[in-house]
């Protein structure tokens, strides 16, 4: 297996690779938004991120600061050893569906309780996603739901030939 040499970090940035594993969650104080449809369906400062080695971070969101009939809910689950099992949403916003984009921690595991009522959105599926007005390029690959912004660096989990990671 190959073994990822971290990138090197300049002043105000992060490395995913100094981030924990379990995951810890964190409050962080930024303006989070989500556009749909050419839509703001949510923008908030309530934000938690999630911090696992070699993921960028997961924003959650407070579901009930998303727009009126944006989110509801999808079929299919999935399950993480450290959070529980996830539950999926369609984001929607005008004649937009983005299918499976969000998802959420129903009745989280202990030690990450403070996710529930929360929502993770897969920056890929809709049209922007900002932290702090930067708009945040999704994880590789699909399955994960990190943000990457200019203050994190990597390599990522995700792309192809890093799943052993």
């Amino acid at each position: 297996m190959m073994h990822p040499t971290p990138l090197p970090t300049a002043p105000g940035q992060e490395s995913v690779w100094d981030y924990p594993r379990p995951p810890r969650v964190e409050p962080i104080d930024a303006r989070v938004t989500v556009t749909l449809g050419g839509t703001t369906i949510v923008s908030t400062r309530d934000v938690l991120r999630v911090l696992e080695t070699s993921h960028p971070p997961v924003y959650y969101l407070p579901i009930e600061e998303f727009a009126p009939g944006t989110v509801v809910p999808a079929t299919g689950s999935s399950f993480c050893e450290f959070k529980g099992s996830a539950r999926y949403y369609d984001l929607l916003s005008g004649a937009r569906t983005a299918e499976r984009a969000g998802w959420e921690y129903p009745s989280p595991s202990p030690g990450y309780l403070v996710l529930t009522g929360r929502i993770a959105v897969y920056a890929g599926l809709v049209d922007a996603c900002t932290v702090d007005g930067e708009v945040v390029e999704p994880q590789p690959g699909g399955f994960y739901g990190g943000w990457i912004t200019s203050n994190i660096v990597g390599p990522f989990k995700g792309s192809p030939g890093t799943s052993g990671w």
